[in-house]
């Protein structure tokens, strides 16, 4: 059998570093600050972390409009820190994965600043996708595409004169303008960036929009329904998850496969069919793509369980490992998307062990192990994603699971930063009780769910070699339950109502309090049970 790679089964900790840790007060997050904290998430038992982008940037869009991309943003810290913070996560067990973000750069990028002097037609601009306009004057954009963040997805460029000139195309804010991936200096440009994090010793790339860098080259104008957003992974666009993006990432899985050790190449791919996900995965291209399709499907038995059995098995006809993930910096915190308050905790719980019980790699994003809920009611001054401006101020964005992480105490910034500092975006009064430190010494919390979880997943999977399989098992209305070889059972109850559980020989972890009757477990609604089957289970 082959020896299994480190990202097969790993359960990967998302840093989102403005929002970690803040290590000098400034209020923003910081390298040095994720590095003081590494210890703690190496307790929590997770294999890895994924550190959001840390580049030289102007912050149009949290960092993913990157104007150096080999250099780290002062309000991070230095290249010195990013190595510091890499060998003692190595010296911890822990691998590090770092952001990548091939589709745009900054506008402050040097390349578009070269492009916008050097006119059209230059080689400056082939590397960008600039067109000349439509309609009289050329006062029309090439197309009717929309940016992601609202509003077109063309700017229009004027001379220092006022003059109008070309446009450029934006998938996301006009400071995000896109490269042009037809372009062989770009794909080198690329293989240098990547090889150099590689030589410092990152251990994977995480490759934001994963399915835009390939244009259909006709540009053609999309329906007049069809939806810009980048979650509608369900909509066909000729800019998205088109087949010249598999090329890029057969260059890119050679380039890492010339390094030693075991590098991992991760697709962001807002692509819902897992047929379709499964094709950037195929064994010449990236090793693990995220399930949005799982993130998506909501508090609904019947939707869990068909995107659990389409993902394994698209995965398993090309030969790769499903990962799992409810939350990330893109979306609604899982607890919100849940159910609100008190019925988005208990379904947040039981969804915590149903994801960590699947077979495959889990990503966790951060403060999910807190149980933190989407913050909702932020001042309108302090909002900062770009959505907000870009949709008149009609959609606030992504800014409520962005909010910097209560660490300890009692009053803001809950240990984020030292005291008296200012987090960038305000930490509300009620995550005053939910402060790493404060879970630490509570055996109900939600951080020692996580950690027990963690803990029993590593045992299992130590004692269980032939893990990786699924099989469904019968269960009442509205419960689905499973199990994975002999040893391990999950089942959660998604119906309103106790649902009885039998052929239970021991519990071994549960996301709420349980009873018994006849023998039989009592699953209360909206809960989630880990358990080790009985005997005529095993033989059934």
């Amino acid at each position: 059998m082959p020896k299994r790679k480190w990202w097969q089964d790993a359960v990967i900790y998302q840093i989102y570093v403005r929002s970690f840790a803040d290590s000098d007060g400034d209020g923003d997050g910081d390298l040095s600050g994720a590095a003081d904290r590494l210890g703690e998430l190496a307790a929590l038992g997770v294999d890895a972390v994924w550190l959001t982008p840390f580049y030289v940037s102007p912050m149009a869009d949290g960092g993913y409009d990157v104007a150096d991309y080999r250099d780290v943003d002062p309000r991070f810290g230095t290249l010195k820190d990013f190595d510091a913070l890499l060998e003692k996560a190595h010296r911890l067990g822990l691998k590090v994965i770092i952001d990548v973000v091939p589709n745009h750069t900054s506008s402050a990028h040097r390349w578009f600043s070269e492009a916008v002097a050097a006119g059209p037609g230059s080689p400056e601009r082939s590397r960008y996708i600039f067109r000349p306009g439509r309609g009289p004057g050329g006062a029309e954009p090439p197309n009717n595409w929309r940016s992601i963040f609202g509003g077109p997805a063309w700017t229009r460029l004027e001379r220092p004169d006022g003059t109008p000139e070309e446009w450029y195309l934006h998938l996301f804010a006009p400071e995000q303008p896109d490269l042009d991936w037809t372009s062989e200096e770009v794909r080198e440009e690329f293989d240098s960036v990547l090889r150099f994090w590689l030589d410092r010793g990152v251990d994977g790339f995480r490759i934001d929009v994963a399915h835009g860098m390939a244009k259909d080259p006709a540009l053609p104008d999309i329906d007049d329904d069809a939806g810009p957003d980048l979650l509608d992974g369900s909509t066909r666009l000729p800019y998205f998850d088109q087949d010249g993006v598999h090329e890029i990432h057969r260059r890119w899985r050679a380039l890492v496969e010339a390094y030693d050790g075991e590098r991992a190449l991760v697709a962001e791919a807002w692509v819902e069919d897992a047929e379709r996900v499964a094709r950037y995965l195929r064994p010449d291209e990236l090793h693990q793509a995220f399930n949005f399709e799982y993130l998506s499907a909501g508090w609904d038995p019947a939707a869990l369980s068909r995107v659990i059995d389409g993902s394994l098995a698209a995965n398993a006809a090309v030969g790769a490992p499903t990962t799992w993930v409810l939350s990330n910096h893109d979306v609604v915190r899982h607890r919100t998307r849940f159910g609100g308050p008190e019925d988005g905790l208990r379904r947040a719980r039981a969804a915590a062990l149903l994801t960590l019980g699947l077979p495959g790699s889990a990503y966790l994003y951060q403060g999910e192990e807190l149980g933190l809920p989407e913050v909702a009611d932020l001042p309108e001054e302090a909002l900062q994603d770009p959505t907000w401006e870009r949709s008149g101020r009609t959609e606030r964005g992504r800014d409520g699971c962005r909010v910097p992480l209560p660490w300890a105490g009692s009053a803001a910034p809950y240990g984020f930063g030292p005291e008296g500092s200012r987090p960038w975006l305000p930490v509300p009064e009620a995550w005053a009780g939910l402060g790493r430190a404060e879970q630490r010494e509570d055996p109900g919390s939600v951080l020692a769910l996580y950690t027990e979880a963690l803990r029993i997943r590593r045992e299992v999977a130590a004692r269980a070699p032939a893990m990786d399989g699924l099989e469904w098992q019968d269960a009442p209305e509205g419960v689905i339950r499973f199990r994975r070889g002999a040893g391990f059972g999950c089942a959660v109850n998604l119906s309103a109502r106790e649902a009885e559980l039998p052929g239970v020989d021991r519990v071994l972890l549960a996301s709420g309090a349980l009873a018994e009757r006849d023998g039989a477990v009592l699953l209360p609604a909206d809960t989630a049970v880990w358990f080790v089957p009985a005997a005529e289970e095993e033989e059934g």
